[in-house]
């Protein structure tokens, strides 16, 4: 239980912050998971007390409805026939608002659901937002929500600059411990876009919380994040996107699930570093994927159980089991090849690993304390540095 109740900026909004909109032409970047405590959309909330202002929403990734699969699916603009307003797709032939899209608005309110992981799309569809903003002389308004992981704890390397890309356009590790919020801030410093921003911040949210502690409704913010066990896993299980094992899509337990057809679950256990299974449960599993990698075949994995948050650390876990298979199925297991969410040359593993060599590394048997000792001074940097944009104790 908390101490405090926990309310997001949507909930602030509604509660009275709303009042500082009044008489500016809106747009709304939101979807389906852009929910106050009562299951109320920020759409209907923003056209109940500010009637008329709404000009034009904005979807991210999946669609303002969240219908859509996987990556490089795009979402074609519709139109909001209830309001009578344009619904403009960030994830189409161009994923960053076009002037035309923003010349009748003054301020665009962003409310989106973060996962705490940097190979997610909705922050780099805000700095787009961020960039075009600043450009047209236009207000950003961001609705600050949870990061599901807390806000304390990092892993990964920080990301190299020559792999920036759409799902990591900044230095930021793997699990990063911002809100979207404090992305925004770090976004506008790094850049130097010196955009009009506003944050409304959450109340009673701190860092220490991870999404169960908050007592907030978990709403898929995306197709495949399921549950907020999806989010705790994800840093670590979006490493499979980067491989030709299945991740579970096609299953009721994305990410949670996990394997191939050609796994031979015993082996990679007798090879595992056990080190990495604290707060964790492996447990062996067989699935037969409805649609994505191995569609309809058997595969042989996992099922992982969190058994303790607090020492549970995914991106290790997953790095470690990735090493363990690369070394028992040689023969069988494939890097994934491009494209990766619109990059058509680059790796799409070193893109989501954040690092050029790091799965070069992977493969000539490298302890996974090895690897971690060639990130770990850049994570205590970026840990260092983040320090004055943090908005939550």
């Amino acid at each position: 239980m908390t101490m405090n109740q926990v309310l997001s900026g949507l909930d602030r909004l509604r509660s009275g912050e709303w009042k500082k909109l009044k008489g500016y032409r809106l747009g709304l970047l939101s979807n389906q998971a852009s929910l106050d405590r009562n299951f109320t959309p920020a759409r209907n909330i923003i056209e109940e007390l500010l009637p008329g202002q709404l000009k034009a929403l904005f979807g991210p990734q999946h669609g303002f409805g969240g219908e859509n699969q996987d990556n490089m699916v795009e979402t074609d603009h519709s139109f909001d026939k209830t309001l009578g307003i344009p619904v403009f797709s960030l994830y189409a032939d161009k994923r960053e608002p076009s002037d035309a899209m923003l010349e009748n608005l003054d301020v665009l309110v962003i409310d989106l659901q973060d996962v705490g992981t940097r190979v997610y799309t909705f922050a780099t569809t805000m700095l787009h937002c961020l960039k075009a903003a600043a450009r047209n002389k236009k207000a950003i308004l961001i609705l600050d929500r949870p990061n599901p992981l807390g806000g304390d704890i990092m892993e990964g390397p920080p990301l190299q600059p020559e792999l920036f890309s759409f799902v990591g356009p900044c230095n930021i590790p793997m699990r990063h411990g911002l809100t979207m919020g404090e992305l925004a801030l770090l976004f506008n410093q790094v850049f130097h876009l010196n955009c009009d921003l506003e944050i409304i911040p959450m109340a009673g949210w701190e860092r220490t919380m991870c999404w169960n502690d908050t007592e907030l409704p978990w709403i898929m913010p995306s197709p495949n994040m399921p549950r907020p066990e999806t989010a705790y896993v994800y840093p670590g299980q979006v490493l499979w996107e980067g491989t030709n094992l299945s991740e579970g899509r096609g299953t009721c337990r994305p990410f949670e699930i996990f394997g191939a057809p050609y796994l031979d679950t015993g082996k990679v256990l007798h090879d595992l570093d056990k080190n990495v299974l604290a707060g964790c449960r492996l447990q062996e599993y067989s699935f037969r994927p409805t649609f994505h990698k191995w569609e309809g075949q058997i595969c042989h994995g996992f099922h992982l159980h969190i058994t303790d948050l607090s020492l549970f650390r995914p991106f290790s876990l997953s790095l470690a089991l990735l090493s363990a298979v690369v070394r028992t199925h040689k023969e069988a297991f494939r890097w994934k090849d491009p494209p990766y969410e619109y990059e058509y040359h680059k790796q799409p593993i070193e893109l989501i690993l954040g690092d050029k060599t790091l799965w070069k590394e992977i493969e000539k048997g490298k302890s996974i304390e090895q690897l971690k000792d060639g990130w770990e001074k850049e994570l205590r940097a970026f840990s260092n540095w983040r320090r004055p944009l943090l908005m939550y104790s």
